[in-house]
């Protein structure tokens, strides 16, 4: 059995798309984090690093409960775990280096591209332009790298297509006040609809429907979500 702690946003998602591909045993535990959830006492001891997603396997290698967090960190250990979506040996490199790409480029770029543009003051016109352009570096990088290729990594569906999907389904977002985001970047569109028509997608998207987070972005929400903006009174 799998602890899953939650909040719908792509690092998260990344993982409910795995373990409904891979028909693991879960149960989620919601983490609100516009409610702060994530700084509890009982959280951190999961992810010191206050962030979703993290697991508890309580399956874990030599039968003991196993607590993993970040979600390249989790889609390595589940697919080790299983031995599926990994590819072959001979793949392992590029696997390796995809999702180190979207771990340290594609995925933060994007989330900064997204703060600035939706929670950061107005006249952010230097951070925005910044981190929205590198984050269009990053999509042409894919797109080229897709030109010939079905999947990112090798010829098969690997935790590398999981990841990457993660973070280009919130492409609107990203590339705020376009009607087609991914339109500039046709081979990228084109394997997000291949990854996103599978028919784990849909039952990823419904993971933590039953719960009601929060949505409002007031200041109890920004304090959670940003709290080194906030530093603590002297």
């Amino acid at each position: 059995m799998i602890r899953f702690y939650f909040h719908p946003t792509p690092n998260p998602a990344k993982v409910a798309l795995f373990l409904e591909e891979s028909g693991l045993d879960y149960t989620v535990v919601p983490v609100d984090t516009r409610k702060g959830e994530q700084h509890d006492p009982a959280f951190r001891a999961i992810n010191p690093n206050a962030k979703v997603p993290a697991i508890i396997d309580l399956d874990g290698p030599g039968g003991a409960p196993a607590r993993v967090f970040d979600s390249t960190a989790i889609l390595l250990y589940l697919a080790e775990k299983t031995g599926r979506f990994l590819g072959t040996p001979a793949d392992r490199p590029e696997l390796l280096s995809w999702l180190m790409f979207i771990a340290t480029g594609l995925g933060p770029y994007s989330g900064q591209a997204v703060h600035f543009q939706y929670f950061a003051p107005e006249d952010q016109a230097y951070a925005i332009n910044r981190y929205r352009r590198e984050a269009e570096r990053h999509y042409q990088v894919l797109n080229d790298h897709l030109a010939d290729r079905e999947y990112i990594a090798g010829d098969s569906y690997t935790i590398a297509d999981m990841s990457a999907w993660g973070w280009i389904d919130r492409a609107a977002r990203v590339m705020k006040g376009t009607e087609d985001p991914l339109a500039p970047w046709p081979h990228l569109k084109r394997f997000f609809h291949t990854i996103d028509s599978r028919p784990a997608v849909a039952r990823a998207r419904a993971v933590g429907q039953d719960h009601a987070f929060k949505t409002t972005t007031d200041e109890q929400a920004l304090r959670a979500l940003f709290p080194s903006n906030y530093p603590p009174a002297s």
